[in-house]
């Protein structure tokens, strides 16, 4: 059989596959099938079936579906959809200065514009004669083509029209309850080849030529080709991706240049030196970081971890948090322009309306048997009542709150874990308080051992509680019935998002804002569920949390983009085993690949949103961190195009003017990391205690940072625990207290109250001068280019001058006619057809 796209006439393009399997016990759903069948026949489709003996399982029936020009015209005129009626006369731009550097990453003008720039308006099945119609076969190009089939098949009954049943309609029943298999418009060629017939464009092969390949990574996307191919929706998804992993470029510079820094001023860390100097951090006995089964350490047994945390708690590091809420902004506001190009160059600038009022989801029209007057249509149409609204919202709030509860007693879990691990890591401590503090391994700490445990076994947690509630949360909006599609996402994607920011971002927030926050000091320790539990909280390093932030975040960030880059790996490969056949139809080969589910983009939107949490929310611990994200996006891009090229069907095109409820997502998460880098820097980092320390308490007159460690530590006199021998008569604890003997003993210094007004102050100048300049950015920045603004008065302009022509011409021919002909109304004669046809309308 040959690769073929059309009937066995070789002149009908297919437009949709149906497959199904011939049941021994499935006499209902031959009755299902026929009846489906039957109305669409009526609806004027075209069908032709491939018998199960001519496929190559020798099991599944193929149902190909083709719909000719009257039908292809009705559903256009229904949806509106934009056509082209004039070519457009306004040039692209102007060119661009040192346009030659960008050649090598250019694409061929002909994949990068596949069609020329038309002026458009909605069709209209009474002005035939006014758009471009050259071929009536290629006016509406294939992704229109199984849009318009696909609105058909979903809303066409499988009832007897003896009995109408409302909720028998749509091919998705049909799915659900197994009458067909599978439901899906057909690529037009093999991937690695062209099609042998001229009349295929194989976008297809060009698409997955220059675009899928991982060595085209450093070349710019076909965005217009991916578009006429997919669709709109797909082809704004991939837009935003590649201009977010092109704007991470920027952010991952500046994140290199800031831990360079903190490289090149390694050997200058006097904190560090002073930890690291046996006769000073050598002599400094620590209070135990334990009950019991802790003993004495010496402080400069953590020398390598305030190395280590010298490379992203430095002076550089405050200056990369401010640019990151810059760098945001920039981000956002820059791709509302994109956005806003995109629109146009589209032909999206007046989709919302069409939007809502046109995609309307079958299940809504099912399922809400309730009938109401619309106000503006003064039709009857399905709605859900107020009472049961109310109810299905309470019952979904509860749920997603009950997750979300359930998530942090997880994490609470994790906390003990920490607490209590610590204690069996530190019993390997046996040596006595003269000698350094023995180490688990060759360089890890318990400290560091406990936080590394930690963090796998949450992010173990983490990727199993997002198993389960993807299935509830799916569940939970299809029990709401959303009226439109563009509702269901966005209720699907508020649940999903606020489940994933309390999963992913729980444990670095309280390593960020709780971790050594609540300790107390030796004698009147904090414990974490009282003094009776045992479990006393964890005390930061010397040196800060803000390395164990950075070990926590790089755990769970790389961690999930590892772990999703493996399972697409595996996944693809377990669908890509059969090899290529020549012997072998069109239809069979894109029934064997994935499908394409409608929650498809979802996931992959919601795989880079998480990073950009990730990247903005905790940037001020790792700034490495857009470096390892725009890595792995250069990758993601590669990756996706391979799989919808060759591992997904053909997805139903869709229309999209934006990314919908992800963007709200975006600024929410943008205005709040500028406050968790804030925080981060005053509470988190010991910059403010070393600035403070180096401004305010440095004795002497140079201001440098020497017996800043002795500083930082209070004096607890050992003698005051009872039942205890032992030669030392003072150990040395974090925190700013007064010493034994004062009148003031163990109770906060002057100092600590000037550190605390010190990082309240930092907060609100960050915040302040992040906010100003991150309002000023935006107000500066308008949303859509005056280019494109006069660029859309002028289409509407020309579009409005050119219908008045139309019909000015058109009404002077009927006038010249009707001195000479009557005209004679037409008479329907297919009552069927249309009994049908209004049932899908």
């Amino acid at each position: 059989i040959s690769d073929t796209v059309f009937f066995r006439d070789g002149v009908r393009r297919i437009d949709f596959i149906l497959s199904y399997l011939d049941d021994k016990d499935g006499e209902k759903k031959q009755e299902r099938r026929r009846e489906f069948e039957a109305n669409l026949r009526k609806a004027g489709l075209e069908l032709e079936t491939e018998d199960k003996s001519d496929s190559d399982d020798l099991k599944t029936y193929f149902l190909k579906i083709h719909a000719p020009w009257e039908v292809l015209a009705t559903y256009a005129d229904v949806l509106k959809i934009k056509v082209p009626f004039k070519e457009s006369d306004i040039p692209h731009g102007q060119d661009v200065p040192l346009e030659w550097l960008s050649r090598p990453f250019r694409l061929p003008e002909k994949v990068m514009r596949p069609q020329p720039d038309y002026f458009t308006s909605p069709f209209d099945k009474d002005k035939i004669d006014f758009f471009l119609i050259k071929n009536r076969d290629t006016f509406f190009p294939p992704s229109t083509r199984n849009r318009i089939v696909y609105y058909i098949l979903s809303r066409c009954p499988y009832y007897k029209e003896d009995r109408k049943e409302t909720d028998k309609k749509g091919i998705k029943r049909l799915l659900n309850n197994g009458t067909y298999t599978s439901a899906f418009p057909l690529h037009d060629c093999r991937y690695w080849e062209r099609n042998t017939n001229e009349q295929c464009e194989s976008e297809r092969y060009h698409l997955y030529k220059n675009w899928a390949r991982f060595l085209s990574f450093y070349k710019e996307q076909p965005l217009n080709l991916i578009r006429k191919y997919y669709g709109e929706k797909i082809g704004i998804y991939f837009a935003w991706l590649g201009f977010y992993t092109e704007m991470l470029f920027f952010a991952a510079v500046m994140g290199v240049i800031c831990f360079t820094y903190g490289v090149l001023s390694y050997d200058d860390n006097l904190t560090s030196k002073e930890i690291c100097d046996p006769s000073i951090g050598g002599s400094i006995v620590m209070c135990p970081l334990c009950d019991k089964k802790c003993s004495y350490w010496k402080l400069n047994s953590t020398c390598l971890s305030s190395w280590q945390s010298h490379l992203f708690d430095n002076e550089g590091t405050v200056f990369f948090a401010m640019f990151m809420g810059i760098w945001v902004t920039l981000f956002l506001e820059f791709w509302k322009r994109r956005q806003a190009q995109l629109e146009y160059e589209w032909d999206l600038v007046d989709f919302e309306e069409e939007q809502q009022q046109l995609q309307i989801r079958p299940e809504f029209e099912t399922r809400c048997t309730d009938q109401r007057l619309n106000r503006i249509t003064q039709e009857m149409e399905p709605y859900l009542p107020l009472p049961k609204k109310c109810g299905l919202f309470c019952l979904s709030g509860v749920t997603v709150l009950f997750w979300m509860l359930l998530i942090v007693a997880c994490i609470t879990g994790v906390i003990v874990y920490r607490l209590a691990v610590y204690a069996a890591f530190a019993s390997i401590m046996k040596d006595s308080p003269t000698k350094k503090i023995h180490l688990v391994g060759s360089l890890i700490t318990p400290q560091l051992a406990t936080s590394v445990t930690a963090s796998f076994i949450n992010f173990v947690i983490i990727m199993i509680l997002n198993f389960f509630y993807e299935r509830v949360a799916i569940w939970i909006t299809d029990m709401e019935i959303p009226k439109t599609h563009l509702e269901y996402e966005n209720k699907l994607t508020m649940k999903m998002f606020l489940f994933q920011f309390v999963n992913y971002y729980s444990s670095c927030f309280y390593v960020a804002f709780f971790k050594g926050k609540f300790v107390g000091y030796p004698g009147n320790y904090t414990y974490m569920f009282g003094k009776y539990s045992r479990l006393r909280n964890e005390e930061c390093d010397p040196g800060g949390c803000l390395i164990e932030l950075t070990t926590q975040l790089v755990i769970v960030m790389t961690g999930k983009q590892v772990c999703g880059n493996i399972q697409e790996a595996l996944l693809n490969w377990w669908c890509s085993r059969k090899a290529r056949k020549d012997q072998y139809s069109r239809w069979e080969q894109d029934h064997d690949l994935q499908n394409f589910s409608q929650l498809g983009l979802f996931y992959e939107y919601l795989e880079m949103v998480i990073q950009f949490g990730f990247i903005t929310l905790f940037v001020a611990s790792f700034p490495l961190a857009p470096l390892l994200a725009l890595c792995n996006n250069i990758l993601e891009v590669r990756v996706d195009a391979w799989k919808f090229t060759t591992q997904f069907r053909r997805p139903v095109a869709a229309k999209a003017h934006n990314i919908g409820a992800w963007q709200e997502i975006l600024n929410v998460v943008a205005i709040l990391s500028v406050v968790t880098n804030a925080f981060i820097m005053a509470f988190t980092s010991d910059m403010i205690p070393r600035l403070v320390y180096l401004y305010a308490y440095h004795p002497g007159s140079e201001a440098t940072m020497s017996g800043y460690i002795n500083n930082s530590l209070s004096v607890y006199d050992i003698s005051q625990i009872p039942l205890l021998s032992t030669p030392i008569c003072c150990l040395r604890y974090r925190d700013y207290r007064y010493p034994p003997g004062h009148q003031r003993q163990y109770s906060h210094t002057m100092q600590f109250w000037h550190i605390l007004a010190a990082k309240l102050a930092f907060i609100i100048i960050m915040e302040h001068v992040v906010f100003v300049v991150k309002f000023f950015v935006a107000w500066l920045i308008p949303d859509v280019p005056s280019e494109v603004k006069a660029r859309i008065k002028r289409e509407r302009y020309l579009i409005q001058e050119y219908l008045h022509n139309y019909e000015v011409e058109k009404l002077k021919i009927q006038l010249s006619q009707s001195f000479i002909i009557e005209a004679k109304p037409e008479v329907c004669t297919t009552t069927d057809k249309h009994d049908v046809l209004s049932e899908c309308l």
